[in-house]
């Protein structure tokens, strides 16, 4: 099955992904790498990891088993906000170069913004490097807000092509998607099943049922059928890495998308650490 792709300023960015953080033994690289390799085998074709993750390792592993071509898998990665010091910003890319076992990765990001500590200028200067370096084709930025992001993008002396920020039916992210909508942006969706709170709710457990799908299918489309919008859903059984990748032979109606959008709610933002998380749009 072709996955759609995202196409913007010069990146083409496949709108599903398969998330690595906090699934599985990230202990037993053997395991996990098999997880991995499974999602591959299954269609996906965007894999996205971190340092932060402990994933990098069993990722890069689960590419070179998976025998397709390295060309055809966009691989995100991103650098954790405790190193955004221009040497420390390079010397963590090698790192996650050095575990991955490749040259370079498809999509570097900042993983957490910090500039109370660390000059914006001085951690774009240190992206762009990167890219300018060969080590990743493109650069973005996760978790930043609005006024981050139109600072990022001003400041890197590379085209920012992409940020990543939580987003599923509990949280409104109506003004962040307006503006990367302006910015012609795509958002990549991280815990887009709410970290499965989302899986035990009656309202889309009855749209569901109508559709003949599960719950967490009824979701990812809803992600599906926002343009621009790309979740990357995670689990290490296969059968829902299955069921989380079939999500391309219905559609929700217009009244379906509205009954989806009007379940947020003032708290349903998850990803939320003190000391790291921006004043939130």
């Amino acid at each position: 099955m072709s996955i759609p792709v995202f196409t913007g300023n010069g990146i083409n960015m496949p709108r599903l992904g398969f998330g690595t953080s906090r699934i599985g033994d990230t202990s037993d690289m053997e395991a996990y790498a098999e997880v991995v390799a499974n999602a591959l085998k299954i269609g996906y074709r965007h894999i996205d990891t971190a340092w932060k993750y402990f994933t990098e390792k069993a990722t890069g592993d689960a590419i070179r088993a998976s025998g397709i071509p390295r060309e055809e898998i966009f691989l995100v990665t991103k650098v954790s906000h405790e190193y955004l010091r221009a040497d420390d910003f390079a010397r963590m890319v090698d790192e996650s170069l050095s575990n991955l076992r490749l040259d370079y990765v498809d999509l570097l990001m900042v993983h957490w913004p910090s500039p109370e500590k660390v000059p914006l200028a001085e951690t774009m200067n240190a992206l762009a490097k990167a890219k300018r370096q060969g080590k990743t084709r493109h650069v973005g930025v996760a978790n930043f807000n609005i006024a981050l992001l139109e600072e990022a993008i001003r400041l890197c002396p590379e085209p920012i092509a992409s940020l990543q920020a939580e987003y599923h039916p509990y949280l409104d992210q109506t003004k962040l998607l307006a503006a990367l909508k302006r910015l012609n942006l795509p958002m990549t969706a991280y815990c887009p099943l709410g970290r499965g709170l989302l899986i035990n709710d009656p309202r889309v457990a009855e749209i569901a049922r109508a559709k003949g799908k599960s719950v967490a299918q009824v979701v990812l489309r809803w992600h599906m059928q926002q343009p621009g919008v790309i979740p990357i859903p995670r689990s290490s059984n296969p059968a829902r890495q299955a069921e989380n990748f079939n999500i391309f032979d219905f559609t929700l109606t217009d009244d379906e998308m509205r009954r989806l959008h009007a379940l947020a709610r003032p708290d349903g933002r998850i990803a939320n650490p003190a000391g790291r998380a921006p004043a939130w749009d």
